[in-house]
């Protein structure tokens, strides 16, 4: 996609996000992981409605911790537009993924242009559901998202619905797409689609982005499938 017009005070190479009110995440297929299942840095392609690219990220990461951290790893994510300018970053820092711990919950920085906050991401500690809270860039809540108690994606998509703080109006969706058996089962390569109101704050929309990355993470990189697939998380 051609690089839209500035506007004022949209950070950029967001531009475009305010134009459209949903996106596909599409995850490349890691062929040495295949062979291999030694876990590799993940590359996606961003797209609009009508499949027409308009971001691409690449997580940067290292051997030693690819190697022994798996999906529960630290990264940067950096979100480049179509001419190769990095328009979004995302800091993840290690955590675990299990929802009996309580001290140590998820989190992710959402950063547009790199090195200016506009968001975060903080898992919302619950029993039963995956449970998340999107904030601004001053940590006030903006957004909530909860996931369903089984994640269960045999031949079924999987929604985690995105809704205002108080939980009381639907408002978005992130959801992760079935991708055919095949797929599913032999590679961690996933789809995510997202969805959100059309005129929600560009900065919003990209920590919207950064949320379904996270998401992607915890609960469908190929090292969960067994857990994932029966709710324990």
């Amino acid at each position: 996609m051609p690089a839209p017009l500035p506007l004022p005070h949209c950070p950029p190479g967001l531009e475009y996000l305010s134009q459209i009110d949903r996106l596909l995440i599409h995850q490349e297929l890691e062929y040495l992981e295949i062979l291999t299942t030694f876990e590799t840095c993940n590359r996606y392609e961003i797209k609009n409605a009508f499949g027409q690219r308009v971001y691409y990220a690449i997580e940067e990461n290292n051997c030693c911790t690819l190697l022994c951290c798996g999906a529960d790893r630290p990264f940067t994510l950096k979100i480049f537009d179509n001419i190769g300018q990095v328009v979004i970053e995302l800091t993840r820092p290690l955590r675990c993924s299990s929802c009996w711990y309580p001290c140590c919950l998820q989190e992710l920085e959402v950063q547009a242009p790199p090195g200016i906050p506009v968001g975060y991401i903080k898992q919302t500690w619950h029993p039963l559901l995956p449970k998340f809270t999107i904030q601004n860039q001053a940590q006030n809540d903006v957004l909530k998202i909860t996931g369903p108690c089984v994640l269960c994606s045999c031949g079924e998509d999987i929604h985690f619905e995105v809704k205002s703080v108080d939980e009381a109006t639907a408002v978005g969706r992130i959801s992760k797409l079935w991708t055919g058996f095949v797929k599913e089962v032999f590679t961690d390569a996933d789809d995510l689609g997202i969805q959100f109101p059309l005129d929600l704050d560009v900065r919003m929309k990209a920590v919207m982005l950064g949320a379904a990355f996270l998401i992607d993470y915890v609960f469908f990189e190929h090292g969960h499938y067994t857990n994932q697939r029966i709710g324990i998380w």
